[in-house]
């Protein structure tokens, strides 16, 4: 029996997936499927984060211009969706509860700046789940798609040396098109890997940046309140 005559188009993409059997074609579907979902994640994160970084920045500038930190919190509205006007209002309730109190010793106003750091870190830890979200979507991506394309070239591998033993004939037009479906498993599965490696390391950084911009914007607000408790006392 003579083997199909071999073209350019017996390599094409369309045509090593519909001559791949179920299992490779199932191996490719899923790592489309993963690759797709992966880019989703990588495009939403990183209009998010630039988001996310352009009103901190601009919020950051308006606490710096010297107003009213009560002007600032206000003009904020009563259920900003911004994670730094939130920390601010949540300092300066906790502010104006001591004021309503009278709590002025040393000892009130040290156990008033343990409540407003324990509820700005509470924003802050709340704010990093928020941000790292889909963070492990890439990882898994990036760690499980190889293993996931090697198993399909392993599966396309083994199926073309069952069609060399079936036809008993190693011509390389026999060969070549099942292990050329193999390896392009493999190839996909990196496709899908490469990009989400990349994402997940640039992300996490991103997201601990931010999260440490959080966490100096704490430290000056706790240190502003301690200012306004030392300037009572």
């Amino acid at each position: 029996m003579e083997p199909a005559a071999i073209t350019p188009e017996t390599f094409s993409f369309i045509a090593l997936f519909l001559r791949a059997d179920w299992v490779v074609k199932g191996v490719m579907l899923a790592l489309g499927t993963a690759s797709l979902w992966s880019w989703a994640v990588i495009l939403d994160k990183a209009l998010r984060l630039a988001r996310l970084n352009r009103e901190a920045e601009g919020f950051e500038a308006e606490v710096a211009s010297g107003r009213s930190l009560e002007d600032i919190a206000a003009e904020a509205g009563d259920a900003p969706t911004a994670i730094l006007p939130r920390m601010l209002q949540g300092a300066l309730r906790e502010w104006r509860d001591a004021r309503a109190k009278g709590q002025t010793s040393d000892g009130q106003a040290a156990f008033l700046i343990q409540r407003i750091d324990r509820v700005l870190d509470t924003s802050i830890a709340r704010e990093a789940l928020r941000v790292e979200e889909g963070l492990s979507t890439l990882a898994i991506v990036a760690t499980a798609a190889p293993f996931i394309g090697l198993f399909g070239t392993v599966w396309g591998i083994m199926h073309s040396f069952q069609a060399i033993a079936i036809q008993k004939n190693t011509n390389l037009a026999v060969v070549a098109p099942s292990i050329a479906e193999a390896l392009f498993a493999t190839a996909i599965g990196l496709v899908a890997a490469i990009p989400a490696y990349i994402a997940f390391n640039h992300f996490s950084a991103d997201a601990g940046r931010y999260c440490a911009r959080l966490e100096g914007f704490a430290d000056d607000l706790s240190t502003a309140i301690q200012r306004r408790l030392s300037a009572r006392v």
